[in-house]
């Protein structure tokens, strides 16, 4: 396996992972539990993104587009 491959893997299973946690915490009555997932989750995020960053700089990644200022104004009003 290229190293492309295994980072663009590893990128794969930490956005799946990330998924889940939200899932957990969402449903979570534990409070200890929550902040401890919620603690992993954080982790897991600034991982993703530093190896992203990483990733991008090789090559390997190619992250989604920036939206421009009107399609972020459109989605914040939806949202509002």
């Amino acid at each position: 396996m290229q190293e492309k491959d295994m980072v663009n893997d590893v990128i794969s299973m930490i956005n799946g992972s990330l998924v889940g946690y939200a899932n957990a915490i969402a449903q979570c009555s534990n409070p200890q539990l929550r902040q401890t997932l919620q603690q992993i989750r954080n982790s897991d995020e600034q991982f993703q993104f530093q190896l992203a960053q990483k990733a991008t700089q090789k090559g390997f990644y190619q992250p989604a587009q920036q939206a421009d200022q009107t399609s972020m104004q459109q989605y914040k009003s939806q949202l509002s």
